[in-house]
């Protein structure tokens, strides 16, 4: 059975998203600690170029991990803390409708704030080459709850092997437990929620 593999984008580009990237990382080489052979590869990306960021998040992988801070006054965009990078899904869609090539993971998880309101959710899909687990949130995050959720949401994701279930499936099932867990956890209601994406009619005609 293949290794999943787990695309990490930081677009935060800053000491802070930096130590949240080295959790995750730490996490996820942790689990893979406990199994021969390990079951996760990781794909970890932090750049200023732009075309290195599109290429990244339109890579094949099981789940897409992209984080930053999320906008969407004008369009749906993730930037960094100094501003100085930005990149909006409008022009991700660009990018992609230029190369045909789309997202083609298993699960997104949008990892900033208000990335599960619905003009992320009508943007994103404008960028789907098929069917997605959508992890967003619904509120400003930060620190605390980003830590909490993940943490679960990648404990949950690799209790398992995985065998019989699609990589959608697995992520929607580990996002359901992180939410429970988180509101376990912190007696809270977690900001993070899970939904069904499908390509929009834009992106069956670009990706056919």
């Amino acid at each position: 059975m293949r290794n999943r593999r787990i695309g990490l984008i930081d677009i935060g580009l800053d000491a802070d998203f930096d130590a949240s990237m080295m959790f995750i990382q730490s996490t996820i080489q942790n689990i893979n600690a406990g199994y021969q052979p390990p079951i996760a590869d990781i794909d970890f990306v932090r750049s200023r170029d732009p075309w290195v960021f599109c290429s990244a998040i339109t890579s094949e992988c099981d789940v897409l991990h992209i984080m930053g801070h999320g906008d969407h006054l004008e369009d749906p965009t993730f930037s960094s803390s100094d501003g100085k990078v930005t990149l909006s899904l409008p022009k991700l869609g660009e990018w992609c409708e230029k190369y045909e090539w789309g997202i083609s993971a298993g699960a997104v998880l949008a990892d900033g704030c208000k990335t599960g309101i619905g003009v992320w959710q009508h943007a994103i899909r404008d960028v789907l080459q098929g069917p997605v687990t959508y992890i967003g949130t619904s509120s400003s995050v930060g620190w605390l709850e980003a830590t909490v959720f993940c943490s679960a949401f990648y404990g949950s994701l690799f209790r398992n092997k995985g065998m019989g279930f699609t990589p959608a499936a697995q992520a929607k099932d580990a996002a359901r437990r992180a939410i429970r867990a988180y509101k376990t956890l912190t007696g809270e209601k977690c900001p993070y929620k899970t939904m069904d994406l499908t390509p929009s009619r834009r992106a069956i005609r670009t990706f056919g």
